[in-house]
């Protein structure tokens, strides 16, 4: 091989040695966490399941709330839309990447020309009579070059590139994120249904229970018995649940429609049945760890500092910006009259054409380019505390509902047990004539009012250890490769 070409070859191949030979970006530190290092030990005792190493099939012990996640995970809009934006990061890291390594392009030509000589050039030569022969020439040329390669002394294409991987690893977090509050969005839908469909129940065999009392009401007024306020009574506390009956339908059928836009189409057909609230499973515990453990497992914190690596790199571009830029432009081929000769010595040529470009005065677009960025930088570390501040404040909320629903659901349950004994007691004693019916609607009304509110505190537990589930960073499938 030529001298030559063996040398545009070789600056090909090492030229990537240069790229990236200084950084003038920030060195990359996480802030230090603005919390507390620990979790508040009144609602903090621990259990014995971690949650970043379990999937959501692990946890959630309702089979048919694991069929509807699976489907959400798989269908959700949203969550398509998220992952296609990986791949517009993805894509877009390795558009600037490529840019440390310089372009090798091959190019090959021929040509083949006429042209009389001595001849008009208006004249056609071969309607000349006496005229010269016309000279027919070929042309071939074939080579490689380096188009306009930029030599990274100052590191500005390695920063880029570095802020482009951040940038994709950060959408790569965002949608981990997401894909944790899918799931915990159709979980808590998923209860809200259920606690609906319970509500509903209870609504219509309260109601038929007391269209049973208005009957019995209205013997009793048709007899003489007694007046007609007890009928007009009981005919209010039908109406009641009449009226809680329609309302709660209304909620079903609005929860049925979001459950739907969660699954990405209507709910599935074959669903296999599921429980109630109160066979929901209560037995495991999570472990909460340290507030620092968060760092490590929760997408949206790891987001938020991908987003500050990205804008510290392109500080060290917006620095490397005000020093002067050298680029290499590189050929090298052959070039013969005849196909058969073209590879021979004498028809090699090179060249080569390094060039700089020095800022003199631009009108301060430089430092405002840098002015930007380090705004920028302040602006991330800000999000960052942010997030982390309301990745602890979720988790210490969760904790805390975890001990203080489990206590209200225990005793609520306590309370229903009173109200229907209260409810039985003041229906006997309207009976044998001692109390009104004013009692027995007292009862009725809290006894119905107690049933009510224990299946929202139950549902509100179960939302709950949902929502803590994915605070710890539960849920999470393996983790997406890196970058090529």
């Amino acid at each position: 091989m030529n001298r030559p070409l063996r040398t545009l070859i070789l600056l090909a191949l090492s030229s990537s040695a240069l790229a990236g030979c200084a950084s003038m970006a920030p060195e990359h530190t996480r802030p230090p966490a603005a919390s507390a290092p620990a979790f508040d030990p009144e609602y903090r005792p621990d259990g014995e399941v971690v949650a970043s190493q379990l999937s959501y099939r692990d946890w959630f012990t309702d089979p048919r709330l694991v069929q509807l996640i699976g489907t959400a995970l798989e269908n959700n809009r949203d969550l398509l839309a998220a992952t296609a934006r990986i791949e517009q990061a993805r894509a877009r890291y390795r558009i600037q990447d490529s840019r440390r390594l310089p372009g090798v392009v091959a190019n090959g030509s021929a040509t083949r020309s006429r042209q009389p000589l001595g001849v008009n050039p208006a004249l056609d030569a071969g309607d000349v009579e006496g005229a010269p022969a016309a000279v027919t020439s070929n042309r071939f040329e074939v080579g490689v070059g380096v188009s306009a390669f930029e030599l990274d002394f100052w590191g500005r294409i390695a920063s880029l590139s570095e802020q482009a991987r951040a940038q994709y690893l950060s959408t790569v977090a965002a949608q981990r994120a997401f894909y944790l509050s899918l799931i915990a969005d159709t979980a808590t839908t998923y209860y809200e249904i259920v606690e609906t469909q319970e509500q509903i129940a209870l609504a219509e065999a309260t109601a038929q229970s007391r269209r049973e009392g208005l009957r019995i009401a209205r013997l009793r007024l048709e007899n003489g018995v007694t007046s007609a306020l007890p009928y007009r009574q009981a005919e209010t506390l039908l109406t009641q649940a009449e009226q809680q009956l329609a309302s709660e339908k209304l909620a079903l059928a609005r929860l049925r429609n979001q459950l739907a836009v969660l699954v990405g189409g209507s709910v599935p057909d074959g669903l296999r049945d599921g429980l109630t609230l109160a066979a929901q499973g209560r037995e495991r515990r999570l472990a909460a760890g340290l507030p620092s453990d968060l760092l490590l497992v929760r997408p949206d914190i790891i987001a938020a500092e991908e987003q500050l690596r990205a804008a510290r790199a392109n500080i060290g571009a917006a620095r490397a910006a005000f020093f002067p830029t050298i680029s290499l432009t590189g050929n090298a081929g052959f070039s013969s009259n005849s196909l058969d000769g073209l590879f021979s010595s004498d028809g090699l040529g090179w060249s080569f054409g390094p060039s700089i470009s020095l800022p003199i005065f631009d009108w301060g677009a430089r430092e405002a380019d840098l002015d930007l960025a380090q705004a920028l930088e302040v602006e991330q570390v800000a999000n960052y505390d942010k997030t982390v501040q309301t990745a602890f404040r979720e988790v210490s909320d969760a904790l805390a509902g975890r001990r203080y629903l489990a206590e209200q659901v225990e005793t609520l349950e306590r309370a229903v047990e009173s109200q229907e004994q209260i409810a039985n007691i003041a229906r006997l004693r309207y009976r044998e004539g001692v109390a009104d019916y004013l009692e027995v609607l007292d009862a009725e009304r809290n006894l119905f009012s107690a049933r009510q509110q224990l299946l929202t505190t139950e549902r509100a537990w179960l939302q709950n250890r949902a929502t803590l589930f994915v605070a710890l960073g539960g849920g999470l499938e393996p983790a997406a490769v890196e970058p090529r």
